[in-house]
C-alpha cells in the first residue's frame, strides 16, 4: 500500500493549510523555497494535481492575473522581442504565478483526496451546523451546472444567438445558467424539508483515518517550524 492510501482527512486537512497559508504569508525573497516545499509535498500526496491544472482554462485564468504586471507595475525599462516590459513587473508576476499554481494544485488535491461527506463532517465538527449540508449541494450541484451550462451554449449557437446579438446571446446563456442553478437548488431544499432535515440536529460524520496522520502533522510543524527558525 502506498503512502498517499495511508492518509486520512486530517492528513490532508493539514497539508491543505500548510499550503495556503505558508505560500500567502510568505516574503517575496522566500517565496521561491516555500512554493518549491509546497510542490515537493504535493508532488509526494497528490501528484496527479500538476496534471490536472495544465488544462486551457487553468492556463488562460493564470495568464490573465500574472501577466498584466509587466506592462503596468513599474517603468518599462527592458524589452525581448521588441516587446517593452518592466523588470518590476516581472518580479510581481512571477510572484503572483507561484501562489496561483500552489493555491490551485493544494485546492485540486484536498478536494480530490478527500470526498464530499468528509468535508461536510469537517464543517460540522467546527461547529457550523448546516454549512456542511449546504457543501454538499453546492459541490453535487456543480456536474449538473456544467452540463445545463454546455447544453445551453449548444442551443444557442445553433440558433445563431451569438453570432449577431452576442452580448444579448451572453445575457440569455448567463440567465439560464442562473435560473437552472436556482431551480435545482430549490428542488434539494424541497427534497430535504420533506425529509425533515434540520441543520441544527446534524450529526458529525466519522472522519477517514490513517495511520501517517500523526506523522504528517508532526513533520509539517517540524517544517514549519525549521523554516521560521532558520529565516
Amino acid at each position: 500500500m502506498s503512502a498517499p492510501a495511508k492518509l486520512g482527512t486530517i492528513s490532508y486537512l493539514v497539508i491543505f493549510v500548510w499550503s495556503m497559508g505558508i505560500v500567502m504569508l510568505a516574503p517575496a525573497e522566500h517565496l521561491l523555497l516555500v512554493g518549491g516545499l509546497c510542490f515537493l509535498v504535493a508532488a509526494l500526496v497528490y501528484p496527479r494535481s500538476f496534471r490536472r491544472i495544465i488544462r486551457l482554462r487553468w492556463l488562460v485564468m493564470i495568464a490573465l492575473l500574472a501577466i498584466p504586471p509587466l506592462f503596468f507595475l513599474g517603468d518599462l525599462d527592458r524589452s525581448i522581442l521588441g516587446i517593452s516590459y518592466s523588470s518590476q513587473g516581472l518580479t510581481s508576476s512571477l510572484q503572483i504565478l507561484m501562489r496561483i499554481v500552489v493555491v490551485l494544485i493544494a485546492v485540486d488535491g484536498f478536494t480530490g483526496s478527500v470526498d464530499i461527506a468528509s468535508i461536510a463532517g469537517l464543517l460540522e465538527r467546527f461547529g457550523l451546523h448546516g454549512l456542511g449540508f449546504s457543501m454538499g449541494v453546492a459541490l453535487n450541484l456543480l456536474p449538473s451546472l456544467q452540463i445545463s451550462a454546455i447544453n445551453t451554449w449548444h442551443s444557442l449557437w445553433m440558433r445563431g444567438g451569438l453570432r449577431r446579438q452576442r452580448w444579448r446571446g451572453i445575457r440569455l446563456l448567463l440567465l439560464t445558467i442562473i435560473s437552472n442553478a436556482l431551480r435545482r437548488t430549490e428542488e434539494i431544499a424541497l427534497a430535504a424539508d420533506g425529509r425533515a432535515f434540520c441543520p441544527d440536529q446534524c450529526r458529525a460524520i466519522l472522519l477517514r483515518t490513517g495511520s501517517l496522520d500523526w506523522t504528517v502533522t508532526v513533520g509539517i510543524f517540524v517544517l514549519t517550524l525549521g523554516y521560521f527558525l532558520i529565516f
